[in-house]
Parts: C-alpha cells; sequence; structure tokens
C-alpha cells in the first residue's frame, strides 16, 4: 500500500541553520493547522552555493546570492516540493518564473556579531590583523572603520566559520546575530555592532517562505505564519535592491523601522574598499514606494558610472 502524501513538502539547505529555520516552520506550520509535525516533510536539497563553499570564493566571483536557492526553487517548479524555506537575505531581487514569496516570518535581531578569540572589538584589533570574511558588505564596512587590516575569504556554515577562526585562520569575523541567535550560539558573539555603523544586508534575519505562483493551498498554508510588520520592512528593502540591481555586486547595507509615522528605511552602498559611500532614507506607508525611492535616490547620488565600476571589478 502506497505511503500517504504529506500534508505538505518543505525544501530548504542542509546547512545546521538551515535545518534549524526549517524545523521552526515546521512546528509553527503544525501548530497552525493543528496536525502533527511528521505530517510535514523537510526535504534536503543541495544548492550550488553549499557545493561551492570548499573552494572559498566569494559568491561575486561563482554566480551571486540566487546559488543558495536555484535547486530549491527548481524543485519546487517540478512540484517535488511545496515551499521553499530561505534566508531572505540569499533571495535574488527577481524570483524565477512562476514562484513567488509568499510569508515572511517575525523578523530576528538583524545586527552583525563581531566575534573573536582574542580582542573585545574591531578597534582592539592589532594593525594589519586578518579579518575574515566573504561578505563584500561587510569587507567594505570593516575596511572603512579599520583600512589598514587585512581581509581573508571566509566562507562556510557558521560553525565552520567559528572553527576557522579557532584555529587561527583569522584574528576576527563577523556573524549574523539572527543565525547565533537560531543556533543556540549567541553566546559566541564577542561584541553586537550599532546597526548605523554597521548596516545590515537586506533582509537580514527574516525566514521567507516561497510557493509556486499559482499554487493557492499551500500559499494559504503558509499565510498563518506571515508576520505582517517584517513582510513590509522585507518589500521595501527588496524594491531597493530592485533599483540597484542589487545581488552580491556592490556593497549594500540596510535598516529599516515601523513606529507611528510609518516605515522609514535608510540604505547604504559602498565602494569595495569602503572608503567611499552614499546613504539615503525615506520614509512613507507604502513599503514599494519608501524602497524605490532610497534606491532611487542612492543610484542619484553615485552615479551610474559609479555604480558600474565597483560591479565591475567584482
Amino acid at each position: 500500500m502506497q505511503s500517504p502524501l504529506p500534508f505538505l513538502r518543505l525544501g530548504t539547505r542542509g546547512s545546521p541553520l538551515a535545518l534549524a529555520q526549517a524545523r521552526l516552520v515546521r512546528r509553527l506550520l503544525a501548530e497552525a493547522h493543528s496536525v502533527p509535525e511528521d505530517d510535514i516533510a523537510i526535504e534536503v536539497i543541495s544548492t550550488g552555493g553549499d557545493r561551492s563553499q570548499a573552494s572559498n570564493a566569494s559568491l561575486t566571483e561563482i554566480g551571486g546570492k540566487g546559488l543558495f536557492t536555484k535547486e530549491i526553487d527548481e524543485a519546487m517548479l517540478q512540484g517535488r516540493v511545496d515551499v521553499g524555506v530561505h534566508s531572505s537575505k540569499d533571495v535574488a531581487t527577481r524570483l524565477p518564473d512562476g514562484l513567488r514569496l509568499a510569508a515572511f516570518l517575525e523578523r530576528e535581531d538583524v545586527r552583525d556579531a563581531f566575534i573573536s578569540v582574542t580582542v573585545q572589538s574591531l578597534d582592539h584589533l592589532p594593525e594589519r590583523a586578518k579579518f575574515g570574511t566573504s561578505s563584500i558588505r561587510r569587507k567594505a564596512q570593516v575596511l572603512r572603520q579599520r583600512p589598514d587590516l587585512e581581509v581573508v575569504p571566509f566562507r562556510g556554515n557558521v560553525g565552520t566559520r567559528l572553527e576557522k577562526l579557532m584555529s587561527g585562520v583569522a584574528d576576527a569575523t563577523m556573524l549574523a546575530m539572527a543565525g547565533l541567535n537560531r543556533l543556540g550560539e549567541s553566546h559566541r558573539a564577542t561584541a553586537v555592532l550599532d546597526p548605523e555603523l554597521f548596516m545590515p544586508a537586506p533582509a537580514q534575519g527574516a525566514i521567507g517562505l516561497a510557493v509556486r505562483s499559482d499554487d493557492e493551498r499551500a500559499a494559504a498554508l503558509v499565510a498563518p505564519l506571515d508576520h505582517a510588520p517584517t513582510h513590509r520592512t522585507l518589500i521595501a528593502e527588496r524594491a531597493m535592491l530592485a533599483v540597484l540591481d542589487g545581488s552580491c555586486r556592490t556593497p549594500v547595507g540596510a535598516l529599516t523601522t515601523i513606529g507611528g509615522t510609518g516605515l522609514t528605511l535608510r540604505g547604504e552602498i559602498l565602494s569595495l574598499d569602503g572608503q567611499t559611500s552614499f546613504t539615503a532614507g525615506a520614509d512613507g506607508d507604502d513599503p514599494l514606494v519608501v524602497g524605490r525611492q532610497v534606491g532611487e535616490d542612492l543610484v542619484a547620488q553615485a552615479g551610474t558610472e559609479w555604480l558600474a565600476q565597483w560591479a565591475a571589478e567584482t
């Protein structure tokens, strides 16, 4: 006798953080729909981004952030899974035809953490110390503060990067507080960085749920997990990225708050060496309008030639 189909099939990467996020989604879905967690399947899908980690190459060298979602997208389009569970900052600004982001869980801490086993802060690192990161945003922000540091490639999942730090590959690194929190590793943070000075990546800290555009059942099932304020902030930040044509080619930061006057977005773009940066801000009720306004302001300030110059060097 053939086994019954799962209530829902979730597609995810296989890293410890991705699995922790998928299990969180499974638990919340089971609670929302009064079904056993075991009725919701988690399908681990290997992505190009995962397979490339051993090379230590930056994402800009091998195709951009979509490398962490491409195979999951394909599995959804082929009907092998119903929902893609993503770290939203890894999702390309333009999804493949036939897919859409249907829900975002409540956003975790957006800030980055400074981590070192030898010093307490970025300022305390000795001259020409090694700082490990493969994020061009983090590299630019660190070099803006400490142009003397040597930035060394530092890819891998959270555990791998912590191991590299302990073995002396670098003197310090940065990781997202959201990931540390979800893995129960927040104690690893030597210092939590000021998001005004070290602006997070757009969509950092939010779990996004993608579905097929024509799959109304899956969309309805994930709808109870959608956190409206987070959804609004991510619409704004992704709209800003769309104007910038942002993927991994230009260092970009974003910081969004929601208050009594509506939504406020601040955005930042930097040169790869961190020595030039532009910031813009806007507020309003329509996140698409706010995001586009900030993106257009940044482009106007920097100029298309400046943006093309840095994109060409990645």
